[in-house]
């Protein structure tokens, strides 16, 4: 019990320290970057940017601070990670289906993980560069944070989306 709680508290330290280091590195940026600067794949649909003030009241503060200031859940916590039906993922900004439920699989690192988006177009893949190296992030179509893809995911793509809960909406199929 007592190492389930060190790690916990490890964790929720690691994560504190990332939020605080995205915080303080987006007030030292001195000029806005283009939207769609770093896009490595995908394309935005331009119809569907909205501005800040659109967002906050479409999107609960969660929401908004994951899709629109790149945040994260804490690991473990979201409502989706141990979501098992058979059903479809939609992107909270967008309502697009992102994922399906068999493209779905345990990572075991507190966050929902899929092996494919449910489509080539359904993301966009952009270049993250930030405090531990350069990661891949994944955005909807509207530019919306979802999480970030990694090499390490199980066949057949070796890839791991790894999302946060708050930013998709799941649909069982009927």
């Amino acid at each position: 019990m007592n190492n389930k709680k060190t790690i916990l508290i490890g964790a929720a330290l690691l994560i504190l320290v990332v939020l605080f280091w995205q915080i303080s590195h987006k007030s030292q940026t001195s000029s806005p970057k283009s939207i769609d600067e770093g896009i490595t794949s995908g394309s935005l649909d331009k119809n569907k940017l909205k501005t800040d003030d659109e967002w906050k009241k479409i999107l609960t503060p969660e929401q908004y601070h994951i899709l629109r200031e790149a945040g994260t859940e804490i690991a473990f916590t979201g409502a989706l990670e141990h979501e098992k039906r058979k059903g479809t993922y939609y992107s909270v900004g967008c309502n697009q289906p992102v994922f399906r439920s068999e493209q779905k699989y345990d990572s075991g690192t507190g966050w929902p993980s899929f092996w494919a988006p449910i489509s080539d177009e359904a993301l966009v893949l952009k270049t993250d560069t930030g405090l531990g190296g350069t990661r891949i992030e994944v955005l909807d179509k509207c530019g919306g944070h979802l999480g970030h893809v990694f090499d390490d995911g199980p066949e057949p793509t070796g890839k791991r989306y790894c999302m946060n809960s708050a930013a998709l909406k799941f649909v069982p199929d009927k």
